[in-house]
């Protein structure tokens, strides 16, 4: 990996609308394989920690196309948008995922999943390419979280924890809302099954000959989690001297964006700070992410998690760059719970205003795409 992934994730963003996009509609669905990603953007892993943020992607994509030409793109990116909102509306979704008992697992099907020895041709593949690459297809993800749930048997919570581990852009939200999606708790009774026919067609014949339980009826999870407000916390504005930047936002709108701060301190996680276990790999992209950002921002330094405490024992209170629900947010918890600080925390206005319309189904934010669109000036 090299530094200076900023640039190199606009460069490939603006690869993927000068050509790409325009066959997106319909060949997005395809999985041609690792080596053939031409039909995707595979901007996701810079989308989930924002060093693409999703408005600036939709403003660049409408300043070169029509929006009737690119809906589905625009969508896309909207869903991840969505899904954080869903989740900040309903965040003990989250607290109930992460109470799982992800320690207790002696089910052989669980061993024989992870390591890619269940005998699914193409469930044994797709592991082995997320292991080695850290990365899946999105039409690919539904299948495999279908197989591991309704033919191996096994709870969709490992499965997204299984993902989150090795994914690049593990995202808590769309993560964890997908796993429920295709499981059938999310939208209670309504499913996701995996069939042999549809793989087939949409791997271009590479897989399909597997026997998949393509019966299965959906889970089910009573339990109620409430709808709560979102509170709009401090917007973007400035109150104390020390920001904390935590690697789920790393949005930087220029060089000068947070000079005004006397320290920025910039947090990612060791995993024993996590719910959710992350490999190597993936931790060690997002470190290569902050020190691009640290590169390009005025009094930034990666900070230790264990020298937080110290730092922020010493002052008044410090802002944050709001991090969303998800690992992040329950160390921020600990934190001041441990430090009684005061946090002043900055949510951007564009988030604000989407997740508003994040209290129901994507269907019904989907309506508002248009005018959100409109009252944010994303169109140029």
């Amino acid at each position: 990996m090299t530094e200076h992934l900023n640039k190199t994730a606009n460069e490939d963003l603006g690869r993927f609308l000068e050509g790409p996009i325009n066959s997106y509609d319909h060949l997005r669905n395809f999985d041609f394989g690792p080596d053939n990603r031409r039909n995707v953007s595979c901007l996701s892993k810079y989308i989930s920690h924002r060093v693409l943020l999703e408005y600036d992607i939709i403003t660049q994509t409408l300043a070169l196309h029509r929006h009737d030409n690119v809906e589905k793109f625009i969508q896309e990116v909207f869903w991840r948008v969505y899904w954080k909102g869903w989740l900040e509306h309903r965040p003990t979704v989250w607290d109930d995922f992460v109470s799982f008992d992800f320690d207790n697992v002696s089910n052989s099907n669980y061993q024989n999943a992870v390591r890619g020895k269940t005998g699914i041709r193409c469930f044994d593949s797709w592991v082995n390419e997320l292991r080695d690459r850290s990365y899946l297809h999105n039409h690919t993800r539904m299948w495999f979280a279908s197989i591991w749930i309704f033919t191996l048997g096994l709870p969709w919570q490992l499965g997204a924890s299984f993902f989150m581990h090795h994914l690049l852009d593990g995202d808590s939200a769309s993560n964890t809302l997908g796993w429920r999606w295709v499981a059938g708790v999310q939208t209670a009774g309504k499913h996701y099954l995996a069939r042999s026919n549809n793989i087939s067609r949409y791997t271009d014949g590479r897989f399909g000959d597997d026997k998949l339980n393509e019966e299965a009826g959906p889970c089910f999870d009573n339990t109620e989690h409430i709808t709560i407000p979102i509170d709009s916390a401090g917007s973007m504005t400035r109150k104390f001297d020390t920001l904390i930047v935590f690697d789920t936002d790393l949005h930087l709108e220029n060089e000068q964006a947070y000079e005004d701060y006397e320290n920025v301190l910039v947090i990612c996680l060791n995993n024993d700070e996590r719910s959710i276990l992350l490999s190597n790999t993936v931790l060690a992209f997002k470190r290569v992410l902050i020190n691009d950002f640290v590169s390009r921002c005025q009094n930034a330094r990666l900070s230790d998690p264990s020298n937080i405490i110290e730092i922020v024992s010493a002052i008044e209170g410090f802002d944050v760059v709001y991090p969303f629900v998800g690992d992040n947010l329950d160390y921020l918890k600990r934190l001041q719970s441990l430090t009684n600080v005061t946090l002043h925390i900055r949510k951007r206005a564009e988030d604000l205003h989407c997740w508003q319309y994040a209290k129901k189904g994507f269907f019904n934010f989907k309506k508002q795409i248009p005018d959100i669109i409109d009252t944010l000036g994303l169109r140029t």
